[in-house]
């Protein structure tokens, strides 16, 4: 028997393959901080704001998952609704966080200190790492008593949704039927009757062309396109003329690069940290006062930083803030590093985290010699120069093209350059160019909807490159007119009277495998019948050919066969059922059976969270 992991693969693996789009679905450690720093506020639930810094960041995340899905492609998005269920889920989870307040749901500091310390991106060779951890809680611009209460939030919103998504009563009734339903074995005999024979001297007259469009009106249904053409410029179809670099050009780039050098020389920051945490801001800042005229008196930096620093991953440098960069600490921490000159020593400097000494040591840049650096130079300045050279190209045309609406001027003056002609774009529509997604705004904005069909000013593309686009005609997104739909209708037509045709030759096959053995219709039927095999749901049939050959009953005696048929382009299948198999289920081995449990008591919990979510977001006040 096919294994039941491939099986789920089908119609129940792509429910549950929603879960990890749940918008309840919980975030750990490197989740939402938001901190206290909130923006305007985006939502209020029972009094409980809701950040827009909050609503971006979920937002962010959903985007991430559905350009997974759509490979990148962001024209397929639809912003507002990513951002309505970003916005649901937040929502939702400070329900589910007041609701677990309320009822008392919550661990202690003590285990969640325990929790922080087991976390791997905290642990050094296996133990856990007060450096890293502080690393992390400056990355964040949070203190470790607001990151022990965002965990604990967390912590208590997983507690309580895991008690409903964990253990959810599963019948026994529901879990065979769903076995039956997911393992069912069916051996098929398929026979194919092609419909080109049938449509042999089958003609469509006006009125029923008419007929069936005013009919089926959906079936030609249309995406927005557009007729276009388009001119692309590179880079590498420019003569490579005036490239030359010389010794002047050499000297001022290295100028400008010793100047960067010099710029970007960081300085060495030392800091002693007094806190807040254990004592009140007036005492942490006496202490400071204190350690501040203790250096002044004569003591080194470096001795004060041991003795008094709070700070566990600098004091043992003497003080030394590794890879210290501005924003770590705060705006006024920067702004007292700037001021300061060469070993200069700051007055204590208050931030959140407390208080701060401060000394820098004037940044020395290392920079390599003219000479080790003119053969990277001299690739640099070519590539600079053919830039500019490109950019000044791009300029003269683009009045060309703009001031002249044709985009022949570029395939004029650039030899090698061409202009191409497309129909029928669409947003999906792959091509190397067309596809850029700058491209696409162009193509698809309001004035071409309104009728704008110039030219187009250049637009870059992501590999550098520059096109011109010149929209020839726009195709509303909607049912296609009848005259520009009559071709279609007309294959449609024919292949409806095939197909009736076909029907009406094969249904006394049909009927006689009602009341017939199967082996005495097909010798007469002068039908050619395959044997298939046996399948179970989603095992690699048609979708066509699946549904019509589950729906049927299974046949009423040994030998007997039921049938029915299958549409497909240009083809009709008869689908014949000549035996069903409803033991497999039993046959499953308890692992499977227990994985099977497993999945549906996760769909089923998700299906309780949403409608306990669901009640609490009606009790409360949402504005």
């Amino acid at each position: 028997m096919e294994s039941f992991r491939t099986v789920i693969k089908g119609w129940l693996g792509k429910v549950l393959l929603v879960l990890f789009l749940t918008p309840l679905a919980l975030v750990g450690i490197e989740g939402y901080f938001s901190g206290s720093n909130k923006a305007d506020v985006a939502k209020s639930v029972n009094g409980q704001d809701i950040s827009n810094k909050d609503l971006e960041s979920a937002t962010k995340n959903y985007k991430d998952q559905y350009l997974s899905l759509v490979k990148g492609d962001e024209s397929l998005l639809n912003q507002p609704v990513i951002q309505q269920k970003a916005l649901d889920a937040l929502v939702a989870r400070s329900l589910l966080q007041q609701q677990a307040e309320k009822l008392g749901i919550s661990l202690s500091d003590t285990q969640l200190e325990q929790m922080l310390a087991q976390q791997p991106s905290f642990q050094e060779n296996g133990k856990f790492s007060q450096k890293l951890y502080e690393n992390y809680l400056r990355s964040q611009g949070m203190t470790n008593q607001a990151l022990i209460a965002s965990l604990r939030q967390e912590h208590a919103l997983k507690m309580i949704s895991s008690t409903l998504l964990d253990y959810a009563l599963v019948s026994q009734s529901d879990l065979h039927q769903l076995a039956n339903l997911q393992t069912e074995q069916r051996t098929l005999h398929l026979a194919s009757i092609q419909l080109d024979d049938y449509k042999k001297g089958l003609t469509a007259s006006t009125q029923e062309i008419t007929d069936y469009y005013n009919k089926h009106k959906n079936e030609f249904k249309q995406v927005a396109s557009v007729d276009v053409d388009y001119v692309v410029l590179s880079p590498a179809l420019l003569p490579q003329t005036n490239l030359s670099v010389t010794e002047a050009d050499l000297q001022q780039a290295y100028k400008a690069f010793v100047e960067k050098q010099q710029k970007d020389a960081k300085p060495e920051v030392k800091h002693i940290l007094i806190t807040t945490d254990a004592r009140d801001a007036t005492a942490a800042k006496k202490l400071a006062d204190d350690v501040y005229a203790k250096i002044q008196a004569g003591m080194t930096f470096a001795q004060a930083a041991t003795q008094f620093s709070e700070d566990p991953g600098s004091k043992a440098q003497g003080g030394l803030v590794d890879a210290y960069a501005p924003g770590v600490f705060s705006a006024d921490f920067d702004n007292a590093v700037k001021a300061l000159k060469n070993g200069q020593i700051s007055k204590p400097v208050k931030t959140q985290y407390g208080y701060h000494i401060i000394e820098t040591t004037a940044p020395v840049a290392n920079v390599p010699s003219f000479d080790a650096e003119k053969s990277r130079l001299t690739a640099e300045v070519q590539k600079t120069k053919l830039a500019n050279l490109f950019s000044d190209t791009v300029n003269s045309l683009n009045e060309m093209v703009v001031g002249n609406d044709a985009l022949d001027a570029v395939a004029q003056e650039v030899k090698g350059a061409r202009v191409e002609s497309v129909n029928g774009v669409t947003l999906t529509t792959q091509n190397p160019y067309l596809s850029d997604l700058s491209v696409k705004a162009k193509l698809f904005n309001d004035d071409v909807k309104n009728g704008d069909r110039n030219a187009s000013s250049n637009i870059q593309l992501a590999n550098g490159d520059t096109v011109w686009i010149k929209v020839r005609n726009y195709h509303a997104a909607g049912v296609k007119p009848l005259d520009q739909a009559t071709a279609e209708v007309k294959v449609k037509v024919i292949e409806a009277k095939a197909y009736k045709a076909a029907q009406a030759k094969i249904a006394k096959i049909l009927a006689d495998f009602k009341t017939q053995p199967a082996a005495q219709v097909v010798a007469k039927s002068q039908v050619t019948f395959e044997d298939a095999g046996t399948f179970a749901r989603s095992q690699g049939l048609r979708r066509a050919i699946e549904r019509a050959a589950f729906s049927i009953p299974a046949p009423t005696k040994e030998g007997m066969w039921s049938a029915t048929t299958a549409k497909l382009p240009n083809e009709l299948v008869i689908v014949a059922v000549s035996n069903v198999n409803t033991t497999a289920a039993n046959e499953l081995p308890a692992d499977q059976m227990a994985e099977l449990t497993k999945l549906y008591q996760q769909f089923r919990g998700q299906q309780l969270l949403e409608d306990y979510t669901d009640y609490l977001k009606s009790q409360a006040k949402i504005k």
